[in-house]
């Protein structure tokens, strides 16, 4: 997995560290169980803090396309898969784009709820479940 940052972009260094790791699913070359480097190695290759490597792998915690437990480091879950990770970067996207317009969270959340549009109605005589 190659890891790339740009300290010049405008986009958060802990996102671009998130981003490469989405890259790396989206395209296949890093599946579930696929271990993460550790942060303190990750760091000093990128010559970043290494709290900088762990927010950029708590966004994908987050995200579920990353589990992290004390001891184990950093490993891709087993529900990562390529459609999740580039809605993951769609999303990351978005949220960019949004925060640059200066939209503020909420005007996205309802930019979000407006796409999705109402819920599904169920269907009638339909059996639940």
């Amino acid at each position: 997995m190659l890891f790339r940052v740009n300290p010049a972009s405008p986009q958060p260094l802990a996102e671009q560290i998130a981003a490469c790791v989405r890259r790396a699913v989206a395209e296949g070359s890093a599946g579930p169980g696929a271990r993460l480097p550790p942060a303190r190695t990750l760091a000093g290759s990128l010559d970043v803090n290494m709290h900088t490597v762990l927010r950029g792998y708590q966004i994908l915690r987050e995200e579920g396309l990353v589990d992290l437990r004390r001891g184990r480091g950093a490993q891709i879950t087993d529900a990562a898969s390529p459609g999740r990770a580039r809605l993951g970067a769609a999303a990351g996207a978005l949220v960019a784009e949004a925060r640059a317009s200066g939209l503020t969270d909420q005007e996205v959340l309802d930019l979000v709820r407006a796409a999705l549009g109402p819920p599904p109605r169920p269907v009638r005589g339909a059996p639940d479940g």
